[in-house]
This record gives structure tokens, sequence and C-alpha cells, in this order.
């Protein structure tokens, strides 16, 4: 069995065209579809329904991607395994960081990981929490990093990293201002309801983020008047710096800043930032001290104070 030609087809269809594939995979266009078409001549069948810029799998294709996948993740768990039994510190490990806070996290702790493990690659993929959970259980992702507020333990496993509330934050010239505590002193409690004459700036619909935020302002009896969203928590923290909106920020986000004032919420809405795995799989020792380093890395940075 050609474990290569595995990794072709199954990057043709990731990719619904093999131009696509072929640049992913630095090889020649003409190269690629040679591989293919000779594989079709082997099995008798075609894989894929082909128009000019488009590649779909036929059914028969559907069923070899998905053992392909199933074969190639064996592979990659085996040379762990056996690269681990061998003390060769060498091997791939594929992380998951999300937006924003996974960038200065991975260029503070790589340099550490990399002088323990110099022949370990490290494939890093800048996604949301959804996107890596989904690849973690395909296996195209070894280990993720995320923010969540329930642990799916029948398909996961969870590293808890930080426990983390969220914060309201207005403009330091609003008139509440004058109740936040001094730089350095724990954040006073207020309630949600003082605000709903005010404007907003939130994070975008359907994240992790929003389905916790979005109870908040319901149990405050209003809904609020919202100036725009943003997938940015740093966007979000500017506009509140610019006098523009209120918003509600993970307290990693709240760090001290004359423009800004930060209270808690009386129902100290919070999750949890957490590494994560698909259950059952083996985690390398590499694997294991990155999540180590990450968990060293939360204890010394409360804040991010500047975004990647």
């Amino acid at each position: 069995m050609d474990l290569k030609q595995l990794e072709y087809i199954v990057m043709i269809a990731e990719e619904n065209s093999i131009t696509k594939a072929a640049e992913r995979l630095f090889i020649t266009q003409s190269g690629l579809n040679q591989q293919l078409l000779k594989l079709e001549a082997e099995l008798g069948i075609q894989l894929f329904h082909r128009s000019k810029n488009d590649f779909r799998l036929t059914e028969a294709g559907q069923v070899y991607v998905s053992y392909a996948k199933k074969i190639l993740q064996l592979k990659h768990e085996a040379y762990n395994i056996l690269n681990d039994m061998a003390d060769n510190k060498t091997g791939t490990l594929r992380i998951g960081l999300t937006p924003e806070r996974g960038t200065p996290m991975f260029m503070s702790i790589y340099p550490d990981f990399y002088a323990r493990y110099p022949r370990i690659t490290i494939e890093p993929l800048e996604i949301g929490v959804k996107e890596q959970l989904s690849r973690i259980s395909k296996g195209y992702l070894d280990l993720g990093f995320v923010t969540v507020t329930d642990r799916d333990k029948s398909s996961f496993e969870y590293v808890h990293l930080l426990s983390e509330e969220l914060v309201l934050a207005i403009p330091r010239t609003h008139p509440a201002a004058a109740a936040a505590a001094a730089p350095g002193e724990p954040f006073p409690v207020i309630s949600l309801e003082e605000f709903k004459n005010n404007r907003f700036v939130l994070m975008t619909k359907g994240s992790t983020m929003r389905n916790l935020i979005n109870p908040l302002f319901k149990e405050a009896g209003f809904r609020p008047d919202i100036l725009f969203e943003s997938a940015s928590n740093f966007t979000l923290r500017s506009i509140v710096k610019r006098r523009l909106a209120c918003t509600i920020l993970p307290a990693a986000y709240a760090g001290p800043d004359p423009d800004i004032a930060y209270f808690r919420l009386p129902s100290h809405p919070s999750w949890e930032l957490t590494a994560v795995y698909k259950k059952g799989s083996y985690q390398m020792k590499a694997a294991k001290d990155f999540i180590q380093l990450a968990e060293e890395y939360w204890n010394q940075h409360p804040y991010l104070t500047e975004e990647p």
C-alpha cells in the first residue's frame, strides 16, 4: 500500500480541487493527476466526479477517503508511540490555537519547547473552537487549546489551564466608572441593568463567548443596543478605549488601562481555558510537555495587553 498515494487522494478530497491540492503537496498538477488516474485504473472505479474547477467524491471515493484517513491517522499515532519508545524526540505535533490568545502563547513557549525537542516538527493552526474540536475528532489535530463552557467527555480529554471570568468594560468617562477600583485592585461588582441605555460592541453571534454573554442581557431584562460585532476581543476593547461603547470581555483582556474601567457581574459568568485531545488517542511526551509549558504560561501571563 502506497501511503503517499493515500495522502494525495485525501488532499484532493479536502480541497475539492486538484490544482489546490497540488499546491499544498508541493508537486505538479500533472504529477498529481497521474497518481489519481493510476489509482483509479488499479481499483477499476472512479473516485471523483470531475468538472472544470471542481472535484467531488463519488460514492466509491467516499469509501476510499474514509479508510485512507483512518490508515494515515494510525500511521501517525504508531510513529509517535515508537518515537517515544526509542526516545528519539522526533515526530510531528499538530496543534490548534484559538485566534488572538493562541499566537502569543505559542510564541512565548515555543523557544523552551524547541530547546527540549529540536527535532519535533510543530504544525500550528490558528482556528476557532468549533473547528478545532471538529479536526481533533477526525484526527487532523493532535492537540487543541480552546475555551469551553461545557466539556464533551464522551469524545475528548481535557486538561485544565485556566478558569476565566467575563467582565464588563466601560469607558473611564462613563459616570459609573467613578465606582471602579484603583489599578491593581479587585474589580467591584456592578449590575448590567445599569447599562440598558448604553451601546455595546460584542463578540460575533454563534461564538462560544457570545453564547455565554447572551443570557446575561436576558437576566438583566433588556436587549443590548449593539453598535457592531467582532471576532476580536482586542477590537472590542479598542472601541471601549475610544469611548464609543461598552463591552463584555474575558478577564485576560482586562489589563490595566487609564481609559477603561472594569467591573465583575453579579452572576460571575466564566469559562475554562483547556488543552484538549481526542479521547483514547495517544499523546506523545512532547505533547504533554507542550501542555505543561502552556499551563506555566497562563500562570505567569494573566493579561493580554497587545495584539499578536
